[in-house]
């Protein structure tokens, strides 16, 4: 089983370089209707203003009833711990997504590589390592913890000698980060993951390359990621009103 697909290989420099996006495949799932009620769903959420009963009546028929209801606990979720510790907004988050299926890129989108947004993940209550850690990032960061202190790791699970991405939490900037996986369910010190070898670790801003496992320089901008782009691309249209 494939967890997660390199997104840069490395050159004899030591830098990086972007593989070429799968652009012209799309699921059926995004179409016109798709997005429009994405907007709208993402606009309620951003202004607090909770889901009206047309649009809640909207993603039952599109999704069905439990994505109906897996957004509003989603909704519930972020509202109603703005103000707990990042502690405790860590270990909700991280059991909340926990509870989705992992299924792979190929079968789920039908591409080698897909990075869903978090409504995409929510609705089909599934998707791949960068889906889970991708979701877990941005609610977080809805939630109010500091981006700063958060980055989507990409890194070899030795023990099943695959590609993997995770999400980390660095309580300090010279800390050792919490580890936030969908394989592992339990939050842990990146010290009790022997099993993760990290690569390269990126949050809306910038892009680290690991010098060893507790090393890292930083080495660009998370813009230069084409999955990342592409992603970044339906939240904005996710977004229009």
């Amino acid at each position: 089983m494939v967890l997660c697909f390199r997104l840069f290989h490395h050159t004899d420099q030591g830098k990086t370089a972007t593989v070429d996006n799968r652009r012209e495949h799309r699921h059926k799932g995004l179409g016109t209707f798709a997005i429009a009620l994405a907007g709208a769903l993402s606009l309620a959420l951003a202004h607090h203003d909770g889901l009206s009963e047309k649009l809640l009546a909207q993603i039952r028929e599109q999704y069905g009833a439990a994505a109906e209801q897996r957004l509003i606990a989603w909704q519930d979720l972020i509202h109603l711990s703005l103000d707990a510790s990042d502690t405790e907004k860590l270990h909700s988050v991280n059991e909340f997504f926990n509870n989705a299926q992992f299924v792979d890129d190929q079968l789920l989108w039908r591409m080698a590589d897909y990075w869903a947004t978090p409504l995409e993940f929510l609705v089909r209550d599934a998707g791949d390592c960068e889906d889970f850690a991708i979701a877990k990032f941005f609610t977080l960061r809805d939630m109010g913890v500091d981006p700063a202190k958060l980055r989507i790791t990409y890194v070899k699970a030795t023990s099943l000698d695959q590609a993997h991405m995770v999400l980390a939490y660095y309580p300090t900037p010279s800390s050792a980060p919490l580890i936030l996986d969908n394989l592992v369910k339990r939050i842990k010190p990146a010290s009790q993951r022997p099993d993760l070898v990290p690569v390269y670790s990126f949050n809306a801003e910038d892009l680290w390359l690991a010098r060893t496992r507790n090393e890292q320089i930083r080495a660009g901008r998370a813009s230069q990621l084409g999955h990342w782009n592409d992603m970044i691309d339906r939240m904005a249209r996710e977004r229009l009103p």
